[in-house]
């Protein structure tokens, strides 16, 4: 697994679909990379959202909402 290529894997899909479920986009990445899993994805998640690039909310009973910031 390339993890450097993760985030910008996340930010041009969120620039191509805009905001998205997380399921939904976890989906999208793990086609481009198959062997991601769910910890990597999040701790990816969150290194975006430090960094301003993208806001992480909360919907319903776990469910959240990825946007670009």
């Amino acid at each position: 697994m390339d993890s450097k290529m993760i985030p910008s894997i996340i930010v041009e899909s969120l620039v191509r679909s805009g905001a998205m479920e997380f399921d939904e986009l976890f989906k999208a990445v793990q086609k481009l990379q198959s062997d991601l899993n769910q910890h990597d994805f999040n701790r990816t998640l969150m290194e975006l959202e430090v960094q301003g690039l993208i806001r992480v909310s909360k919907m319903t009973r776990g469910k959240k909402r990825i946007e670009l910031a």
